[in-house]
């Protein structure tokens, strides 16, 4: 798979707040560096996107506002509305190996 359909799978996934799906795209080794700190592993990545759930509910405002794909690293800008979050900005890193994200950045200014 390329970075760009592994990305596309992932943002789909997250959209549709598919868990099981999302989960697809990290592996035992994945890392996510996120504002709580790094999350390693299988479960830790499912409950922190269990969480980012909560706050981006499936069905919330979204609007991807950069996306940028080169070679294994994927960079995305974006900004949510929901219910429980209004994100007027909120970045993600990606680094893909092996059709996995096996680094993840994500940052978000929540109002």
């Amino acid at each position: 798979m390329t970075a760009d359909q592994i990305l596309s799978h992932h943002l789909v996934a997250f959209g549709n707040n598919d868990l099981d799906e999302i989960m697809k795209d990290y592996t035992e080794e994945s890392i996510v560096f996120a504002e709580k700190g790094v999350v390693s592993g299988i479960e830790a990545i499912r409950e922190f996107f269990t969480e980012m759930f909560l706050m981006i509910p499936s069905g919330s405002e979204f609007e991807m506002m950069h996306m940028n794909v080169v070679l294994n690293v994927s960079h995305i800008i974006w900004s949510s509305k929901s219910s429980t979050a209004d994100i007027p900005f909120g970045t993600d890193t990606f680094v893909f190996e092996q059709d996995k994200i096996r680094f993840h950045t994500v940052s978000a200014y929540l109002k």
